[in-house]
């Protein structure tokens, strides 16, 4: 897979995650699902994420360098609501979830657990 199909399929799974996470919290009005899902899927999110986690180590060199590759793509579109970096950062994040839910979903807990719990 190129780097924009990860991103994509990354979108989709840590959506996933974050959602099938929140329903397990016994959250049911919709609002409030809607409103929780946006703390974790949001581009200023996801960039606190990779910021985060890169500070406390938390990141093998592998998926560093496939943050590095990730931050460095074209993307198509113009970013809503946050700056170009703060996008750059964010597809970076999707592109190593895509990445692990291929190559290691035990690893892909372990990122998600780390994040669920910032």
């Amino acid at each position: 897979m190129n780097l924009y199909q990860l991103s994509f399929l990354g979108d989709a799974v840590f959506e996933l995650m974050v959602r099938e996470h929140i329903i397990s919290k016994n959250v049911v009005k919709l609002n409030d699902l809607q409103q929780l899902t946006l703390d974790f899927v949001t581009a200023k999110r996801q960039a606190y994420f990779v910021d985060k986690l890169t500070k406390d180590n938390f990141f093998s060199e592998e998926e560093l360098d496939i943050i590095r590759k990730g931050r460095n793509i074209k993307t198509h579109k113009s970013p809503k609501n946050c700056d170009v970096i703060t996008y750059k950062y964010a597809t970076a994040f999707e592109i190593l979830i895509g990445y692990l839910y291929i190559n290691d979903k035990n690893r892909l807990n372990e990122v998600f657990n780390y994040i669920i719990n910032l």
